[in-house]
């Protein structure tokens, strides 16, 4: 079956995440989502007021992320973060989990944390990715971490905040697939820049991936589906 750029747009969370983004910034990646009809924009929680007022009756969802980037915030927080992103009109929750106690070996507490935002948003109609910060994992960890995100109902579970020592790989992608059910989906994050790797991800069998250079593979997207170079 042939892909089509709609199947390529689907597939991205517009990533507007840098600290140093002014609004306009975020406005201008509200823009571009809405201009090339992406999965999400994936923003800052303090943007989110904004980025549901300019996504508003769109097919483009409004997603933001919990404990970005290191994970290391107290459970009650993370909480409240992601109840008020809901409260917001986010739809879509990137968690990232407590990468320190899942390397010390604290499954329970990383568990816990998965369940309560899997809980929460999932009350609200709203769906999680959970973020592994693979980068930081050995393979046996990140398998029990899909284990885990899959035992908590989680939606996605996701490679990495783009903000730890490495980015997504696509071996960490292939494990990850394998290590959850079809129930569960899988996004790449971190280092995706080029449209490649993103049709690399899909054939693995990921179903999104986090991106900030959106305009440039979808315009190469575009460009080959003009040339049937695609």
């Amino acid at each position: 079956m042939n892909i089509t750029l709609h199947d390529i747009s689907k597939m991205l969370d517009h990533s507007t995440l840098q600290p140093f983004l002014t609004q306009d910034d975020i406005r201008r990646g509200c823009e571009i989502a809405l201009q090339y009809d992406t999965a999400s924009v994936c923003a800052r929680p303090g943007d989110m007021v904004l980025v549901e007022k300019m996504l508003r009756g769109s097919d483009v969802k409004v997603c933001t992320v919990i404990g970005f980037p290191h994970g290391n915030h107290k459970p009650e927080i993370k909480l409240l973060e992601a109840k008020a992103a809901l409260d917001d009109g986010c739809v879509e929750l990137d968690m990232v989990i407590n990468v320190g106690r899942m390397i010390g070996g604290d499954e329970q507490y990383v568990q816990d944390e998965i369940d309560m935002i899997c809980r929460t948003a999932h009350a609200a109609d709203a769906k999680v990715k959970v973020i592994l910060e693979t980068c930081y994992l050995s393979d046996a960890q990140k398998v029990r971490a899909c284990e885990m995100s899959t035992q908590a109902g989680a939606d996605w579970v996701k490679t990495s905040t783009g903000y730890g020592s490495a980015g997504c790989t696509l071996d960490d992608l292939k494990l990850m697939v394998a290590s959850v059910p079809k129930t569960v989906q899988v996004k790449g994050s971190g280092g995706i820049r080029d449209l490649d790797t993103v049709l690399a991800a899909r054939a693995i069998g990921a179903t999104r991936c986090g991106v900030s250079a959106t305009e440039k593979i979808l315009k190469e997207a575009q460009e080959r589906l003009k040339n049937g170079t695609l």
